[in-house]
């Protein structure tokens, strides 16, 4: 199979998604691998790396889609890619329809095959490759959430986990999976007074059990969050549903009643958010204000640390990739129920019923294109 790695060119976006070593693997096998010059320079991969890896080097956008059958990419493609989308291209990346009508509709339109990494799932419910990028991204949410608590970025002044003789900061976060635990590890390691909020009583059993003692947790619902954010410093948005937009468990009125200062960060922002005043921001303009509470929500937050997140996007992707690529999209999918799964839009068909559902889109189902 012939494989395209695009440059990303998402605001701020340094990932790439596919590394010289995974490169190699492909090439091994037969595969023909076209990577766009200086896709992985942000990551710290250069053209020679690829090179060297057997890969062939496009020199622009256009080329590397022309090219290819199969995309291999980091984040959904933006306005300005999708024009250079195939008929029966296969699409294998970050897509997060239900967070966004146009892109859905523009999919749909292209008649190609998209296949979402947020919603190839393991029969135990897991996402395999959410989980990496997820990884990341709770763990920088309590990174930036205590940067943005200092006063000359417009949070309260406080330190998140205190002093001797003075009182750590309150750090709630939303969601109890891995973006919520990985947090909630961070912010318990810098010293902070957390709490977790999930509708599982299993799974809060389960945190109670394996985090330390200034992590309590709490079942989630309106009443205890309203009650939480009151007191909070730092709050984490940490909620998911696989492949449908996110709740919103804080509305713009519960604002009025949290501390002056405060910090939201919203992980879900990238699903439609879990905070109804969150909409996306990006790297060069991360914040903004509503109510004297500060807003971080940066849509590819892992995209700003690319050298760990390539590392630990490839480790997951590689293995489907090389599944897709030795087979084909249809009977990859057909003998594997996760990679089915990822299917979302298939030659101008949502097989998705979230995504369908989202915006009120005819909906058909995946067997359609796999009996």
């Amino acid at each position: 199979m012939i494989l395209g790695i695009p440059k990303e060119i998402k605001n701020n976006e340094n990932r790439v998604a596919l590394t010289p070593a995974g490169a190699k693997e492909l090439v091994k096998r037969g595969h023909s691998v076209h990577v766009q010059s200086s896709a992985g320079e942000g990551s710290g991969f250069s053209d020679e790396e690829y090179r060297s890896a057997g890969a062939s080097i496009q020199p622009g956008i256009e080329a590397t889609y022309q090219v290819a059958e199969m995309i291999m990419k980091v984040k959904e493609p933006i306005a300005s890619e999708y024009g250079l989308i195939k008929e029966n291209q296969l699409l294998f990346t970050y897509f997060h329809f239900a967070s966004y009508e146009p892109l859905t509709k523009a999919m749909v339109a292209s008649k190609a095959i998209c296949l979402a990494y947020e919603t190839v799932e393991k029969a135990d419910r897991s996402l395999p490759l959410l989980v990496p990028m997820s990884e990341v991204a709770g763990r920088m949410a309590i990174q930036k959430g205590a940067n943005y608590l200092e006063k000359p970025l417009g949070g309260r002044g406080i330190l998140l986990g205190g002093v001797p003789g003075v009182l750590p900061a309150k750090v709630v976060i939303l969601g109890g999976g891995v973006v919520g635990t990985q947090a909630a590890w961070m912010a318990a390691g810098l010293g902070a007074d957390v709490t977790i909020m999930d509708v599982s009583l299993p799974r809060m059993r389960y945190l109670a059990d394996v985090m330390p003692a200034n992590v309590k947790t709490m079942m989630s619902n309106e009443y205890n969050i309203r009650e939480q954010i009151k007191t909070a410093d730092l709050i984490v948005g940490a909620v998911l549903i696989p492949g449908a937009k996110a709740p919103h468990l804080i509305t713009r009125e519960m604002l009025k009643t949290m501390k002056k200062g405060a910090v939201l960060v919203d992980v879900a922002v990238d699903q439609g958010g879990c905070i109804e005043t969150c909409t996306p921001t990006t790297h060069e303009n991360p914040t903004f204000v509503i109510d004297e509470v500060v807003h971080y929500c940066v849509a590819n937050m892992p995209g700003a640390v690319p050298y760990t997140s390539t590392l630990a996007l490839t480790n997951a992707t590689l293995p489907y990739g090389l599944q897709l690529a030795d087979k084909g999209w249809k009977k990859a999918a057909q003998e594997n129920t996760e990679l089915a799964l990822g299917l979302n839009v298939i030659q101008g068909e949502i097989v998705y019923k979230a995504v369908a559902d989202a915006f009120g889109l005819p909906f058909t189902p995946v067997s359609k294109f796999l009996s």
